[in-house]
């Protein structure tokens, strides 16, 4: 697949999938998408191109590719295995991707099913952001067959600056679990370094300019600090997206055994910025529930 235009249905034209499905478009794909809310398909198409689908199995068919990027589990569920889900109407052979942030359970689920099927299947939730997105330098972590990898990434190259196959289905939704546990904890220390900070009467630009070359150093010192020290919140990855990461590595580690004490702290902090209104701000606005 890797210098051919392929045939591609984008199900899912949010925050995440429309710039996505935007770089397949401009890499030559010839687009088809869907999306629950038939408005923003609509102004999908009329931005980039394409053709809009009244259902997930419209769009899906005849496709060389077929890729989701929904809210959560039940959503992921009905666009595929639905009365008028994906699956029903892709062809033999044909590969499907997914880049929605659902249960390591969900993604085994379609893997049996897409074989059953004769479908390439990958799951591929990805890390970068809305900017990530946008900019298509997201980092997507992959789960399924090394045949389905390798047909992929030409595919997601389009809009990603790494891809990495971490191992067989489901590999990716548990990697991304890892990836938001470690977030979590890295945004309670930097929440509560630049507190200390405020409290101490330092000036924050100074401390950040001294701390964030060395060990201290992360995504999130870098693109935050400024912005959290001026309570600045509407933008990036929403309180109630990372409250359902969490959940869901929080229901993954009951089953492997893993402890999660950090994580499972930080998801009642969260809480309490939900509690206070904050569910669709930045999940840098973790600060707002400490004391200045």
């Amino acid at each position: 697949m890797s210098e051919q235009k392929l045939r591609i249905s984008f199900i899912g034209t949010g925050v995440m999938g429309g710039p996505m499905a935007g770089h397949l478009v401009r890499a030559g794909h010839q687009l088809t998408v869907y999306n629950r809310t038939r408005a923003k398909a609509d102004a999908w198409v009329a931005q980039h191109g394409g053709t809009g689908a009244s259902t997930p199995a419209d769009a899906a068919r005849d496709a060389d590719v077929v890729l989701t990027c929904v809210g959560n589990d039940d959503d992921l569920a009905q666009v595929t295995l639905g009365r008028d889900g994906a699956f029903k109407a892709m062809k033999r052979g044909a590969l499907f991707i997914d880049h929605t942030t659902v249960s390591a359970r969900i993604a085994r689920q379609l893997s049996v099913e897409a074989d059953g099927l004769g479908l390439l299947c990958l799951d591929a939730p990805v890390s970068g952001g809305e900017a990530g997105a946008q900019n298509g330098t997201l980092s997507i972590m992959c789960g399924g067959t090394m045949a389905a990898f390798a047909a992929a990434e030409p595919v997601m190259q389009a809009y990603a600056a790494r891809m990495v196959h971490i191992g067989g289905p489901g590999a990716g939704q548990t990697t991304k679990m890892a990836n938001q546990i470690a977030i979590a904890g890295v945004i309670q220390g930097l929440s509560e370094a630049l507190r200390f900070a405020q409290a101490s009467k330092l000036d924050t630009d100074k401390v950040f300019e001294a701390v964030s070359g060395g060990a201290a150093a992360s995504w999130q010192m870098l693109n935050r600090w400024g912005t959290m020290a001026k309570d600045e919140f509407d933008f990036g990855f929403a309180v109630d997206w990372m409250r359902k990461d969490l959940g869901l590595a929080l229901d993954e580690a009951r089953v492997n055994g893993a402890t999660l004490p950090v994580a499972s702290l930080v998801d009642q902090f969260y809480a309490d910025v939900q509690k206070a209104g904050g569910g669709r701000k930045d999940t840098s606005s973790l600060v707002t529930r400490l004391p200045r």
